[in-house]
């Protein structure tokens, strides 16, 4: 049954076309059996991923810049309409705190070419210790720098930032200011409080859940993340609301799930989907139990 959150009713297809749900990544072994079918090879992921999804955020890139043999592979096992997000690569944000950093920003922009027309934001996360008194001239030189082909949005972490003149800085760049729920478990039944400013002509949310749920005190994994885990009601009624108010006004809205906010990503973005008044299907039973990866190959016949 679909959600009616706006005074009209669901939203209509132009409207719907501008909200690109997606995950935050899709290498994910938990979501073998879960997602993905069960025998469903690891390199066949993506290709089955965009068929469900119209867009993804590429997390890999902010380890380390990937080989052009793997950003062609990208681009030709995903749809013509499917699009990228990806990440600053971490030597450039955290190692180098934006500074000094021209030949490697440069060669990532290199290296990410082949996406062409499917890459859509480059997204720049900042480090919690990245504060605006020893950073406020690093990043606006930095912005000055970047390149007009490409659009960028900024993450930050630390709530320095959040002042009026950082607001108008990203403005004047035309940098979308992201917006990110990383809430704690605790106040999963509370709708987020978050400094929203709009500084683009898009908008792009995060929605990352609490990062205390990933690792333990010895740094293993607790959880798999094969299953929702963590409802957050509150949370995906209030941001539903807020994608909602702002539609009329803006190009687009970009918006990734990350497994930490619900406990399955894909799922959460069904949710999502489902209070803005669309469906958003996910794999059947049926398929995600398929023992045979020829199953990917029917489905895309049936496109």
């Amino acid at each position: 049954m679909k959600c009616d959150y706006s005074a009209e009713g669901p939203l209509n297809l132009s409207a719907q076309q501008k909200i690109r749900l997606g995950t935050c990544a899709w290498s994910f072994e938990g979501w073998r059996g879960n997602f993905y079918p069960a025998e469903l090879p690891q390199n066949r992921w993506l290709e089955f991923y965009s068929h469900y999804f119209p867009a993804v955020e590429i997390d890999s890139t902010f380890y380390s810049p990937p080989a052009e043999s793997t950003v062609r592979r990208w681009v030709e096992n995903t749809p013509a309409s499917f699009r990228f997000a990806c990440k600053l690569p971490r030597e450039i944000t955290h190692g180098r705190r934006l500074q000094d950093c021209d030949a490697e920003l440069a060669a990532f922009l290199r290296g990410i070419e082949p996406l062409e027309s499917k890459l859509q934001v480059i997204l720049i996360q900042l480090p919690p210790s990245f504060a605006p008194r020893e950073g406020r001239p690093v990043l606006r030189h930095f912005l000055e720098k970047l390149p007009r082909g490409f659009r960028f949005a900024i993450e930050f972490r630390h709530s320095g930032w959040h002042r009026p003149q950082f607001i108008r800085l990203l403005e004047k760049h035309r940098v979308c200011w992201v917006w990110a729920d990383t809430s704690d478990l605790n106040e999963r039944n509370l709708a987020p409080f978050e400094f929203l400013p709009r500084t683009a002509d898009f908008l792009y949310l995060r929605l990352l859940g609490d990062y205390a749920t990933k690792y333990d005190r010895d740094g293993g994994h607790v959880h798999t993340y094969g299953k929702l885990l963590w409802k957050r009601e509150a949370a995906l009624e209030s941001w539903a609301l807020k994608i909602e108010r702002h539609l009329a006004d803006t190009r687009n809205v970009w918006t990734f799930v990350n497994n930490h906010f619900e406990g399955f990503s894909p799922e959460t973005c069904q949710r999502l989907a489902n209070r803005l008044g669309f469906d958003l299907p996910l794999p059947s039973a049926e398929e995600t139990a398929s023992a045979d990866p020829g199953q990917l190959d029917l489905f895309r016949s049936a496109q």
